[in-house]
């Protein structure tokens, strides 16, 4: 029986190692600009076309490679960053696995030209699909200059399932972003099918911070700069009172490279805990200075992923470090009490305009026996039979439930007097049976057959727009119900959400937006939205969409469906009723009398509960 085993060919074996390493054109973007940076550049600039599939150039001024370099640094594990095994524990360079260029070299056309400063001539390398076709001498600059034409030429399955030109795009922009943030002191500029996408100049952290990612974010910072014998952490934390609800930017760098670490996040999190509501997050960019045998970055090709030594010990100074920046910029907002229910009362040293109205009966004798016995019958037995047999007045009782609400107007009632269950009202048969009581404006509870029914009435109302979105619109021709705006709404956009903005611009239309593009640098016009979105929400809801929805590569019937429910979930969720919404009795049955209608009233499109029975035999056990 012949031999089965094969050793690959180095140009399969590359191929192999490009899926790890070069995912989309964002990857080559990265592991360039990485090359660039270990090369010592103050200068790179990025040339793009078709978002990356047709061209990706990257040029920087950086020490550039002899000849016999330049051809080397294509072979595979060929890398000038380490030497042996123990060189991993003290590395203070971007790349090292020397994969990354035998990988972009195998699934793509590449072009180098470069030079080093020592040299009169630099060299030309033309490689295709791994294999070497022309090697010159060329003039040409200091530094290297990286051209990588038809990323997957070869390979039809990957290049076939690359998103559209707008969502690649921003996935460029968005590892642009990480690169530039952490090198601040060199200069970057992208361009993209000849329109100058970013131009910065090198310069200080908080100065990149503002040139990326604008909109005064400079102001909305504070300083934060921790030094210990573990680790050294600077860089910047967000405001309390600038706290997002999405889009939040949070970027972590360990020794200039960028990582994702949850663990460290949650520390970040802990130190906002109470000071921010739960549905947001502070922005952060945070910079983390480690003995490199203290971590471990060769976990993963994409070297995102970093093991720290000591990661409880770092957990608690950057909890403590971000606490005691939040207090010494004295940026904890005043105790915030819950004045919703207190009694409307003139300040100190406040002049009252308006006296209080005090009713006096001044025929009121406390001596006066005849006055006492109308008041208080003293046949006790008596009073006690007519109230077994439920035959007692209002005036009979000692006090009788309030008309505007229970618990000093945290719970409203939408039955009259005369209904109310303490008075001879069962709370038993169907849902509601005439009773709606709205719980802290948040939550409407109703009596059920099995016990008290507890809603949610901003989920609620959201599952009832959504499905209203869903049956009008679900044969992708009508069109939804559109208002149009008496004053438009500006949205200002990064370069990375601009992106999907315009690649999503036909499927806005159709729900019912109006948007309009003013200039090149992310500024659109919004002069109508669906019936249901308020003008006030419009902006927070384009961004909630643009958060949601990653892929409109095509405008088949799958995937715009699948967009469809995306955006309807998103403008339910911007236009449902809000909490803290005081509701009249005929809105809280109109809503609970929709909500029941629905074939599946439960849960939200994204799977949260809407409806909860507390059962009669749970609230008895509580009186037990």
């Amino acid at each position: 029986m012949n031999d089965v085993i094969k050793l690959l060919p180095d140009s399969v074996a590359n191929q192999i190692a490009a899926g790890e390493v070069i995912q989309r054109p964002a990857s080559v973007i990265k592991e360039l600009v990485e090359n660039a940076i270990d090369a010592g550049a103050t200068e790179v600039e990025i040339v793009l076309k078709d978002a990356g599939r047709t061209l990706i150039q990257v040029i920087d001024n950086g020490c550039g490679m002899s000849d016999t370099d330049a051809r080397l640094a294509f072979e595979r594990h060929s890398t000038s960053k380490i030497t042996k095994a123990d060189d991993l524990f003290t590395l203070r360079t971007m790349g090292f696995r020397g994969e990354a260029l035998a990988s972009i070299a195998a699934i793509a056309m590449v072009e180098l030209r470069t030079r080093r400063g020592d040299q009169q001539l630099g060299t030309r390398l033309v490689i295709n699909g791994s294999q070497c076709e022309e090697q010159e001498p060329v003039a040409c600059p200091v530094g290297s200059n990286f051209m990588i034409k038809n990323i997957f030429f070869n390979v039809p399955a990957r290049r076939k399932f690359l998103k559209s030109n707008r969502v690649e795009l921003s996935n460029i922009i968005h590892e642009f972003e990480k690169l530039a943030l952490v090198n601040n002191t060199v200069a970057f500029t992208m361009s993209h099918d000849g329109k100058v996408l970013y131009k910065l100049q090198g310069g200080t952290f908080i100065q990149r911070i503002g040139a990326l990612m604008g909109h005064n974010i400079d102001q909305q910072l504070l300083p934060i700069d921790v030094d210990t014998a573990i680790v050294r952490i600077t860089g910047f934390i967000g405001r309390v009172e600038n706290s997002r609800r999405r889009n939040a930017l949070q970027y972590m760098f360990a020794n200039e490279r960028f990582m994702r670490h949850p663990y460290f996040h949650k520390a970040v999190m802990a130190a906002y805990d109470q000071l921010i509501p739960a549905d947001t997050q502070p922005n952060y960019f945070l910079r983390f200075t480690v003995d490199p045998q203290a971590l471990d970055v060769n976990i993963h090709p994409t070297k995102t992923e970093i093991k720290f030594e000591d990661e409880v010990a770092i957990w608690q100074i950057l909890n403590a470090g971000v606490k005691a920046t939040l207090g010494r910029f004295s940026d904890v907002p005043a105790i915030d009490f819950d004045t919703e229910d207190a009694p409307k009362m003139p300040a100190y040293g406040t002049p009252v305009t308006e006296a209080p109205t005090v009713a006096v009966d001044t025929g009121y004798n406390p001596f006066n026996t005849q006055r006492r016995t109308e008041r208080v019958d003293p046949d006790w037995e008596s009073l006690y039979r007519r109230f077994a047999s439920g035959d007692v007045r209002p005036s009979d009782t000692a006090s009788s439930p309030p008309t505007d609400g229970v618990g000093g107007g945290l719970l409203t009632s939408t039955a009259s007097p005369t209904e109310w269950p303490g008075q001879g009202q069962a709370l038993q048969g169907g849902v509601g049976g005439g009773l709606y009581l709205q719980l802290k404006n948040r939550y409407i509870l109703t009596p059920a057959r099995s016990g008290l029914m507890v809603i949610d009435q901003h989920r609620a109302h959201m599952l009832i727009l959504y499905s209203r979105y869903m049956a009008t619109h679900k044969d992708g021709t009508t069109p939804l119900p559109a208002q149009r705006l008496l004053f438009p709404v500006e949205l200002r956009l990064d370069e990375r959400r601009d992106a999907l903005l315009d690649g999503i611009l036909d499927h806005m239309r159709a729900i019912g937006f109006a948007i309009e593009p003013q200039d090149a640098n992310g500024t659109w016009l919004i002069t109508a939205t669906p019936a249901d979105v308020a003008a006030n929400r419009v902006t927070d809801l384009i961004e909630t969409m643009l958060e949601r929805i990653d892929d409109t590569q095509n405008a088949a019937a799958t995937l715009r469906t699948m967009t469809l429910e995306r955006v309807a979930a998103a403008i339910a969720a911007g236009a449902a009723l809000p909490y803290g919404r005081s509701l009249s009795p005929d809105e809280m049955e109109h809503l609970v009398s929709q909500l029941l209608a629905l074939p599946a009233p439960n849960y939200t499109p994204t799977g949260k509960l809407i409806i909860s029975i507390i059962p009669f035999d749970q609230i008895t056990r509580l009186f037990q």
